[in-house]
Order: structure tokens, then C-alpha cells, then sequence
């Protein structure tokens, strides 16, 4: 059974390789490709609201982290971005912190969650957030420039979390 838990800060030598190794390939994240390790902590731990650790049977599986995406009017608004190691991909752990995220943006306090730079390239995240009702509402053509396919568009994908009353 896949858990999912707050991060603590001793977390992240945990989350670090995961993140040098997804920053590295530059697939999918804007992140420069040999981001620092302090910087990579303000990035994923210090900056976010909360970050979160997916783990089943002691076996770490990813994190994703939650962050309010604009300040003032736009506050009621969220912004997750997540990362799933390499062993543990095709085994719905992408799927499981989704939810999970929604669920916890809603508890605090969040209307809205917003994905502001998918790589239309990662056509697994692309499906998958689809999928679990994200619709695309913007493409920014020419956007992310991926190391192997060149210049891609990058989607905003947002979705609607307040449940009509």
C-alpha cells in the first residue's frame, strides 16, 4: 500500500537524488540541469507550503510538493509539481499523489490547482493529468527547450477542485 506523508527536512537525502536525476535530464522540469543541492532544497522544501514523501514498505517512491501558485487575488490557487522514481514508474504512484495533493489543497484551503509549464513532450504526465480532469488552457509554443527533441510547447493544465454546493 503506497503511503504518503509530510516531508520533514532530513526527508530530502532521500528526495535529492531523485531531483539531481530529474533536473540532470532536463526532460521535464525547467530547473537548471546541475542545480546545486542547497538550491534544489529551497526549491522542492523551503519555498513550497508543504511538501510531501510517497513511500510503500519503507521503499521511497517520490515526492511532490504544494505551493499557492500567485499571491494576493490569485491565492485560492495551487501549484504541485512532482517527481517518481525510476523503479516505481508505471505502478500509479503519479496517479496517488495527484490525488492526494488535491485532497490536501482543498483541506487547505485551495479552489483551484494549476500546473503552469507541462513539456507537451511528456505525454505521460500530459495523459495522466488529463485523465484525472486537469484541462489544458493554455500552450506556449516553442517554450521548453528539451535537450534531445529541441523546442516544445509547454501547457498551463488546471483544474477545478471546490465542489459545487
Amino acid at each position: 500500500m503506497i503511503h504518503i506523508r509530510e516531508a520533514r527536512a532530513e526527508d530530502f537525502e532521500l528526495i535529492w537524488p531523485l531531483f539531481q536525476q530529474v533536473a540532470a535530464a532536463g526532460e521535464t522540469y525547467g530547473y537548471d540541469r546541475d542545480m546545486s543541492k542547497q538550491e534544489a532544497f529551497r526549491v522542492w522544501m523551503a519555498l513550497p507550503r508543504k511538501t510531501y514523501l510517497c513511500e510503500q514498505d519503507g521503499q521511497f517512491l517520490g515526492t511532490y510538493y504544494l505551493k499557492t501558485n500567485q499571491a494576493g487575488p490569485g491565492s485560492h490557487v495551487c501549484n504541485c509539481g512532482y517527481m517518481v522514481a525510476e523503479a516505481a514508474r508505471g505502478r500509479g504512484v503519479a496517479s496517488a499523489m495527484c490525488e492526494h495533493s488535491q485532497q490536501q489543497a482543498v483541506a487547505l484551503g485551495y479552489k483551484a490547482m494549476q500546473f503552469n509549464f507541462v513539456a507537451a513532450s511528456n505525454e505521460g504526465a500530459v495523459r495522466l493529468w488529463s485523465k484525472l480532469g486537469y484541462d489544458t488552457v493554455g500552450r506556449l509554443p516553442k517554450a521548453f527547450n528539451h535537450p534531445t527533441l529541441g523546442l516544445v510547447d509547454a501547457l498551463v493544465m488546471y483544474k477545478w477542485l471546490e465542489l459545487p454546493v
